[in-house]
């Protein structure tokens, strides 16, 4: 995702510079800028948490548990609230990508529900149009919606409600409605022009097919608590190969998509098993590709030897070396991560110890590079996140997304969901292990995140946000596994953000002395850019602590 800045964050941080005195040099120098990202305080509950982008999904997730659920049946209806509440991020024409802690198995898993590109999918006739690279929008872009697919498997073999149990907040508030919150309201009113483009998503979506809703106005989508009906009534198959889904292919090949029936009937979600690295005592743990999250995990290594109290927190010496230790794990995602049935070879391989120490050997400590090579490991040739807790000791730390603000911007009439555009994942480059393919993942960047210390579960957490996610992840765990900051200061604590060549974007707080230094070293400092939005949950000896960013209108909440 690629949020623009929202304006209700710029008025707190406006009235942060006025509440908040200002720090060390290294954090804020100018009494112009505000010296903290803060609002609120971590939460702390004895049985169970819940953190979400948005306090009406965080409320159902707690009601869940609260009445007798899990923490795997509480993720599930905070996401279908999500879809309601937070329709340009999320829902059920999206991907669900899941780590959660099995308290009854004791151990840590994974679940990738991702779809493929469909049968008909031809870079060769997209070539032809003239086309260098997958339409962003449209038809063409879509991809098998997963998202349903994940829900159902989470439910039905560690949960305790069924599917319709879990729906039924999102179907009351899909069909009654609900005052649209601030943030969202902003991100909405960004995207009018590409809902405008399509009838489907005119109708639903803009008041009168004009607007996007207002901050605090009333919003309602009796369809897509209709298709929550169906789906509670019929379950997954009705979007797998039953009327709904041929309804959608139907749709989508009018309008020259790739999708068949038989692409739906032929998805499922799978089970995965995690990677990890170890820092400093902790075990961080990633989904493997298509995702993005070993880039976090190279990052994390790279950045483990070097004195990074010594530099202090967000000073001009440790942002540099997070930024270029970013620019050496993204030159190697973008070359090498793909689906991994079709990868070149183990992508453990960039997790070696000899080989992290050949990329951290390019790492220059007084100059910013612009092009970074991809290393060769093998020898050959926007979003929502949710984390929820329960009494049991269940943990799950679960993202879900269209992709961009409002996916390929495609809502087949009657659905009331739009359809994710993860097609635009992919690449034409030839001989490109990305490389469009029927049947085959896009590129993902989708990675939710956890921490174990001694094999027992520690953090549930993530940072929404495309390609801001990996560098998000590290920082917030840098925050609190270096620096000791509580969780909802690490989730405070004000980030940067590069974006290609020396480019960098830096929050408000970030000071001007350090401005000024970064460009001596060769950065270029750049305006505007999405920063993620995180949601923390942690164990504690006895209960559990909860974080929730406010760069997004949510809520950390605990019973």
């Amino acid at each position: 995702m690629r949020p623009a800045p929202p304006v209700a964050l710029s008025a707190l941080l406006l009235v942060c510079s006025f509440l908040f005195p200002r720090g060390t040099e290294a954090q804020v120098t100018s009494p112009s800028r505000p010296s903290t990202m803060a609002g609120r305080s971590t939460v702390y509950a004895p049985r169970g948490a819940a953190a979400t982008s948005q306090p009406l999904a965080t409320t159902a997730a707690l009601k869940i548990l609260q009445d007798g659920g899990n923490a795997f049946d509480a993720a599930v209806a905070a996401a279908a609230v999500l879809n309601v509440v937070e329709p340009h991020m999320t829902g059920l024409g999206g991907d669900v990508f899941a780590l959660f802690w099995s308290a009854r198995e004791k151990r840590l898993l994974g679940l990738d529900a991702s779809g493929r590109a469909g049968s008909l999918a031809d870079p060769d006739s997209l070539a032809a149009l003239g086309l260098t690279e997958v339409p962003y929008r449209g038809a063409r872009s879509v991809t098998v919606p997963g998202a349903l697919s994940g829900w159902v498997a989470l439910l039905e073999r560690y949960g305790t409600r069924s599917l319709a149990q879990v729906l039924e907040p999102a179907i009351v508030l899909a069909e009654e409605g609900f005052p649209v919150s601030p943030i969202i309201a902003a991100q909405w009113q960004g995207t009018v022009a590409v809902l405008r483009q399509d009838p489907g998503a005119r109708a639903v979506f803009l008041v009168e097919g004009q607007r996007a809703p207002r901050a605090g106005e009333w919003f309602r989508n009796p369809d897509l608590a209709n298709t929550f009906r169906i789906l509670a009534r019929e379950g997954p198959s009705a979007l797998y190969g039953g009327e709904l889904g041929a309804r959608i292919v139907a749709h989508l090949r009018a309008q020259g998509g790739f999708l068949t029936l038989e692409d739906l009937q032929g998805h499922s979600a799978e089970w995965v098993e995690p990677l990890s690295v170890t820092f400093r005592g902790y075990e961080v743990w990633e989904l493997p590709p298509a995702g993005q999250g070993i880039a976090a995990l190279q990052m994390l290594k790279i950045l483990e030897p070097l004195d990074l109290e010594g530099m202090g927190h967000n000073s001009a010496a440790y942002l540099h070396h997070l930024i270029e230790a970013k620019k050496l794990a993204f030159a190697d995602l973008e070359r090498h991560v793909a689906d991994r049935d079709h990868l070149r070879g183990d992508p453990r391989a960039l997790l070696e110890d000899a080989y992290i120490a050949s990329r951290r050997a390019l790492l220059d400590p007084g100059r910013a590079q612009g092009d970074v090579p991809a290393g060769n490991p093998f020898g050959h040739g926007e979003t929502v996140y949710l984390a929820v807790a329960d009494a049991e000791g269940n943990m799950v730390s679960f993202i879900n997304s269209v992709f961009e603000y409002f996916g390929s911007g495609v809502v087949v009439p009657g659905t009331g969901f739009v359809l994710q555009n993860r097609g635009a994942g992919f690449t034409l480059e030839p001989g490109h292990p990305n490389r469009m393919a029927p049947r085959k993942r896009p590129f993902h960047t989708l990675i939710p995140g956890f921490v174990t210390r001694n094999g027992e579960p520690y953090m549930a957490f993530g940072v929404m946000g495309g390609s801001m996610q990996p560098q998000g992840h590290v920082q917030l765990l840098l925050n609190h596994l270096v620096f000791g900051m509580d969780i909802q200061e690490a989730v405070d604590a004000p980030r940067f953000r590069h974006t290609s060549g020396r480019s960098v974007a830096l929050e408000p707080p970030i000071s001007d002395a350090v401005r000024a230094a970064l460009e001596g070293l060769g950065h270029r400092i750049v305006d505007g850019g999405s920063f993620g939005g995180a949601q923390v949950i942690l164990r504690l000896p006895r209960g559990w602590a909860a974080a929730s960013d406010p760069r997004k209108d949510g809520m950390a909440g605990g019973h």
